[in-house]
């Protein structure tokens, strides 16, 4: 049996570090030590949870690092990517990342810590992790620090050891160097970060509506409260839920019948960053600067939000592994108990849907579980028993990819039909 330091075996490693909530202990001077990952918990840095990219510094932010890096080490696929490029053995890349409320970790990681064949580029070698409680640029102090080694296989993560368990809203990432530097100027790859721990309760933000533009791509949004519908390009329509800081929405063309999935957030300066994925596709890097007005939009004007019969909601919230709604999930729920209950039609089926992390008999009970809370918070709420029944369908019908936590949150949901 593989062994981490001499004589504590890999599972019992694991359960202590989950009991106790730290990391493993790593070497700074021969690397961190990788392990197996550990059971699913909510990853607090990833973009569709919230961490929203702000600012990016250092030696790499004229070497090639841009937003849409910033948004792939945070999208939960440990796939690793050059980060920069032509760079030498010691430059140092600065990514800042705004959580939607204070947060604590217990653990970070870097997963697939892999060299891609070739001389001129390697893995990186320090990772470090800063934290403010106090703005984007001021009161940074480290959390957590490690120099990498080259995983032996695939699968693996890197346990980064913390050395602060401060609350944050800011995260500082800084990159440095590589692990294996052949030449004077190489590219320096990376992975993602995780980011594991607990959060308050994000504040619901309000800045979805307006309309935003780049070159061939518009977009149109109203927000409701927790609610969005708007229109997309030239003939798509979408609607969606915000939750926090993060707007996860669906939508359709009406000329081609094209699927699409957003996970959106708003700028500072009123800009669109974000990810869309088209016919459960790969996402990509999505943004647009605000339209000046007076530009045009051939989709039209965005309808009234609003939940009911044929809805795909994302905004009904679980704890991790529970069929327990989240308190912030119920502004969606009154929204949704007051369509229905308008909706003349007698027979409402609730589908609870889940990712794919755990087996397919998992996520099944999970899924019904979830699917009755739901209807048991609508029958409370005032609908009548008889109506409404709950379906469990699991991981079997996903609407966007599983390889990343864009796709994942967003298979995640529910789902409202009606005869």
């Amino acid at each position: 049996m593989m062994r981490i330091g001499r004589s504590i075996s890999l599972a019992a490693a694991l359960c202590l570090a989950l009991m106790l909530g730290t990391t493993a202990p790593a070497s700074q001077s021969r690397g961190a030590a990788p392990v197996e990952p550990p059971a699913e918990r909510i990853d607090y840095l990833t973009f569709a949870q919230g961490a929203v990219p702000i600012s990016i510094g250092g030696a790499g932010a004229t070497l090639g690092a841009n937003f849409e890096h910033a948004v792939r080490i945070i999208d939960g696929n440990p796939v690793s990517f050059a980060v920069v490029s032509q760079a030498p053995a010691d430059a140092d890349t600065e990514f800042v990342y705004a959580l939607p409320a204070l947060t604590t970790f217990d653990r970070f990681a870097v997963p697939g810590i892999l060299e891609t064949p070739g001389p001129s580029q390697t893995f990186t070698k320090l990772v470090e992790i800063h934290g403010s409680a106090q703005s984007a640029t001021d009161g940074f102090t480290l959390l957590a620090s490690a120099t990498l080694q080259t995983h032996r296989a695939r699968g693996l993560v890197t346990e980064i050891p913390i050395s602060n368990g401060k609350a944050v809203r800011w995260i500082r990432l800084r990159l440095v160097g590589g692990i294996d530097v052949l030449r004077p100027l190489m590219f320096f790859e990376f992975s993602e970060i995780i980011g594991n721990g607990t959060q308050e309760v994000p504040r619901l933000v309000d800045h979805f509506t307006g309309a935003w533009r780049t070159m061939g791509l518009r977009l149109q949004l109203r927000q409701e409260g927790a609610l969005v519908a708007g229109c997309y390009d030239r003939t798509g329509e979408l609607s969606g839920t915000v939750t926090g800081n993060i707007l996860r929405a669906t939508g359709v063309s009406r000329s081609d019948t094209t699927v699409s999935a957003f996970i959106l957030s708003v700028a500072e300066d009123g800009s669109v960053r974000g990810v869309r994925s088209n016919n459960r596709g790969p996402f990509a890097y999505y943004a647009l600067a605000v339209a000046p007005t007076g530009t045009p939009f051939e989709c039209g004007q965005p309808p009234q939000p609003a939940l009911g019969c044929g809805s795909i909601i994302h905004g009904i919230n679980f704890d991790v592994a529970s069929a327990v709604i989240r308190p912030e999930s119920s502004a969606v729920l009154a929204e949704l108990y007051k369509g229905l209950q308008a909706d003349s039609r007698s027979r409402i089926v609730i589908e609870g849907h889940t990712s794919s992390e755990g087996t397919d008999q998992y996520n099944q009970a999970l899924s019904e579980r979830r699917a009755r809370a739901v209807v048991a918070d609508l029958v409370g709420r005032g609908l009548p028993s008889g109506r409404i029944t709950a379906a469990g369908l699991g991981e079997t019908r996903p609407i966007a990819t599983n390889n990343d936590e864009s796709g994942r949150s967003l298979n995640r949901r529910v789902e409202v039909n009606c005869q």
